[in-house]
């Protein structure tokens, strides 16, 4: 079978390759190219162990001349290491001509020994605590771009979702997946129904623990309430207002367009058992239950024209006592301002 460099397995190296796949007698084959041909150089029958005889490499080859080295392995014995030496100090020419022949070798001899491959460019590289360092870096993780990274982290997030039990923040309401709750965040969520005027709540989910903290708990207006939710991090938001004839607590799913990938996953699938848990929470307080849930992409957005629309909505029958929006959908019956949609759908729960 011809390379692209034109070299040949000679029928003398494929006999004596073919025997010692039969016969354990054999430890080492030096592979030479000669008279544009691959030929057997040296057989080496076995002294020791494969790692011991791995020691013994560097005496079959010089430091300037490359070669071919096909050695046995011990488990199991019809596994073979194939050594790539090309040194360093090699001529170029000699260079050019053993890396474009290296796989015509293998695959003359049929791939399927081959269970490993190992490349050398000095007699440094050949010893068992070499082989030992190659297989190392095969069993390491390979590198990752930084999708890969952040995907890898999602999935993390995903499993401790599933497994988490508990740390020093105490089990919430929301272990559908697998959420804490912090007490002081429990305690400022029954503070809220329990309290008069307007205040906002936000909260934050540590990544690290998946347990939800408090962000900022104060005293706001409604048409400053886009301008405290975080900008560029995804956030939840219980909003309590107070107006003439009624006081209605909204709960809001922030995400911005730039917030991470991985962010936006932990939240949104934290969204629905985050304001179900703020029920319970609610059911003794004046203020029994959420009014309205709301999801925005653009947080600045959420001032108190576009509440008063929302809201509207709700009383008219449009969405429902327990309705969802998220910023863009119209109310019905209402004069509603145009807000920036957020990606996917409008969902209702």
């Amino acid at each position: 079978m011809s390379a692209s460099s034109g070299i040949t397995v000679s029928s003398e190296l494929s006999t004596a390759f073919s025997e010692a796949l039969t016969s354990r007698s054999v430890r080492f084959i030096k592979v030479s190219i000669k008279n544009e041909s691959l030929v057997t150089d040296k057989s080496i029958p076995p002294s020791g162990t494969f790692e011991e005889d791995l020691d013994k490499l560097a005496d079959l080859v010089q430091d300037d001349i490359p070669a071919y080295i096909l050695a046995r392995q011990d488990n199991p014995h019809t596994d073979w290491l194939a050594v790539f030496y090309v040194p360093d100090s090699a001529k170029v020419r000699d260079k050019m001509l053993y890396a474009s022949t290296r796989t015509s070798l293998t695959k003359s001899l049929g791939s399927a020994p081959f269970k490993d491959t190992m490349f050398a460019t000095s007699k440094d590289d050949l010893s068992r605590a070499a082989y030992a360092k190659h297989r190392a870096s095969l069993a390491a993780p390979k590198p990752m771009t930084a999708r890969e990274k952040e995907m890898d982290e999602i999935r993390q997030a995903e499993n401790r979702s599933a497994t988490y039990e508990g740390s020093r923040a105490r089990v919430s309401h929301s272990q559908e997946v697998g959420l804490g709750w912090a007490e002081e965040v429990e305690e400022a969520i029954r503070t809220l129904g329990s309290g008069e005027g307007s205040r906002l709540v936000i909260l934050h989910i540590d990544h690290a623990t998946e347990t939800l903290r408090l962000h900022s708990d104060a005293v706001v207006e409604a048409d400053a309430v886009g301008a405290s939710l975080p900008q560029s991090d995804p956030a939840f938001a219980f909003f309590a207002w107070a107006q003439p004839t009624r006081r209605d607590i909204v709960f809001i799913y922030s995400c911005p367009s730039s917030s991470s990938i991985k962010h936006r996953m932990l939240y949104s699938s934290s969204f629905i058992s985050t304001s179900r848990a703020a029920d319970k929470l609610l059911i003794d307080a004046p203020t029994k239950q959420l009014s309205r849930r709301l999801q925005t992409s653009d947080p600045k957005e959420i001032d108190e024209r576009y509440l008063r629309a929302d809201l509207a909505s709700v009383l008219t029958g449009a969405g429902g006592a327990e309705g969802s929006a998220s910023v863009g959908g119209n109310a019905q019956g209402a004069e509603k301002p145009a807000f920036a949609r957020p990606k996917g759908p409008v969902r209702r729960h």
